[in-house]
């Protein structure tokens, strides 16, 4: 019969026995307690000017929001007056002493808040001893309304937690001074009237924190929320616009690979070095326009559809703006300059850009009437669309119009807010190195302006 011995593996840390929960929980207290109100207590904080964006403080001129920002200083000065009355009717032999007493502790929460407390509690038995016995116990009057004073100041200053700490030891001060130095067992005159005013002041407050901070975080979120559909606003128009150039740059890939193959056969007896090089060249544009089309797969929506027609050009451009016009959009068009064929990337982007822009004014302003004016000028291409204000404001939100399709139909509008259409039109702006300025008019319409810089060639390709 084997013989099992059974060793027990001593706790980590040198035999240090596990700590219980309550134990932890004193420590958590007592290190929050010496955090909260003893580490740098008498630090210098002083109380900041008051936030003027509120709904009555903007109303205000300019001179009077300058004064309102100095709102908490105010209070803080008339609530330290008032106590210096209450001081002042409590003894007129050590008025001289009850009067600071009674007032320091106030004015002090505005630049030591911490400091401010502890100062209202040393004074609280000092000004017993010197005060009228028979006003109150173990708060005179003057006594109790500054340190109800400088707790609430200092609650809405800091924190719920460093509020509780507050007002424990608020309760411990009272509870030993009515029992050991009181003239009746644990419970004074005044010491249940502070504690039961302070809690409800101080619960307040605690509310008041919490709601805030909630609303600060939804606020970030918010924020964050925006940024990120930003984001994704962007990137789904870069894709976009990935996915309509595919079709132009395939296009000239196609037709470099046709000409490469068929160059040398319009050669007699072409030699092998041409025929090599022009084998190399079609290579090279059918491993391209694999590689292109192989992003596009990437890039490409899991609903997305390949247009049947072909990408649109300016020439297009008559048959959208009929179909604008069935969509209840008084729009004309004016062209100046010699017409032009321009690059495809730069005809489609212009096509687009003035489809956004029109789908805009159906949006944002339905029964205003819009114009567009092309101009084709030397080194470039320039684009102004603009309408003006929608004759009946209230058919602006929400949007009821539909926006255009890529082949000149119809589509039911996107969400409200979303900013794609000004989105999009900068990204194509932005890749063809152009320039585009978007705004209000002084009428109340809305323009936008953008310029397609044109590089010119010579005929020799030069």
């Amino acid at each position: 019969m084997t013989e099992t011995t059974h060793t027990q593996t001593p706790p980590p840390g040198g035999g240090a026995k596990p700590r219980s929960p309550e134990f932890r929980l004193a420590a958590d207290a007592l290190h929050g307690l010496r955090q909260d109100l003893l580490h740098d207590a008498f630090a210098y904080r002083p109380l900041g000017r008051m936030s003027v964006d509120g709904p009555l403080t903007r109303r205000l001129p300019g001179r009077m929001r300058e004064y309102a920002a100095w709102t908490p200083h105010a209070v803080i000065t008339v609530a330290a007056l008032f106590t210096l009355l209450m001081a002042g009717v409590d003894s007129d032999a050590a008025a001289a002493l009850l009067c600071p007493l009674a007032v320091l502790p106030i004015l002090l929460t505005m630049l030591r808040p911490v400091g401010a407390f502890w100062l209202s509690m040393a004074a609280t038995p000092v000004s017993q001893v010197f005060g009228s016995s028979g006003d109150g116990y173990p708060w005179l009057p003057a006594s109790f309304a500054c340190h109800l004073t400088v707790l609430t100041v200092v609650a809405i200053r800091t924190r719920p937690r460093t509020a509780a700490y507050m007002w424990a030891l608020t309760a411990a001060y009272g509870f030993v001074a009515d029992v050991i130095l009181g003239p009746s067992y644990y419970y004074g005159d005044d010491t249940a009237p502070m504690l039961v005013f302070s809690a409800l002041i101080l619960l307040v407050v605690a509310v008041w924190h919490t709601r805030r901070q909630a609303r600060q975080e939804v606020t970030a979120q918010q924020t964050v929320t925006a940024h990120e559909r930003s984001r994704r606003t962007l990137l789904e128009e870069r894709t976009t616009i990935a996915r309509e150039l595919h079709d132009v740059v395939a296009h000239h890939m196609s037709v470099v690979a046709i000409q490469a193959e068929a160059a040398p056969y319009r050669v007699e007896n072409p030699p092998p070095e041409l025929e090599k090089a022009f084998a190399t060249i079609r290579e090279n544009a059918v491993a391209a326009l694999t590689e292109l089309r192989r992003v596009l797969g990437v890039v490409r929506a899991e609903d997305y559809q390949a247009p049947d027609a072909p990408q649109p050009t300016l020439a297009d451009l008559d048959a959208l703006l009929a179909n604008v016009r069935d969509a209840g959009l008084s729009v004309e068009k004016a062209v100046t300059g010699a017409v032009r064929e321009l690059p495809p990337g730069v005809e489609l982007s212009a096509y687009r850009i003035v489809q956004e822009a029109l789908s805009n004014s159906l949006r944002h302003a339905p029964g205003a009437s819009a114009r567009v004016e092309i101009g084709y000028v030397l080194g470039g291409l320039g684009l102004r669309i603009v309408n003006g204000p929608p004759p009946a404001p209230a058919l602006v939100n929400p949007p009821r119009h539909p926006t255009t399709t890529p082949d000149g139909g119809l589509r039911p509008p996107p969400s409200m807010g979303a900013g794609h259409g000004i989105t999009g039109m900068r990204e194509r702006v932005s890749m063809l190195n152009g320039e585009m300025t978007a705004g209000r008019t002084e009428d109340g319409g809305y323009e936008v302006a953008v310029f397609l810089p044109v590089t010119t060639t010579a005929e020799d390709g030069s």
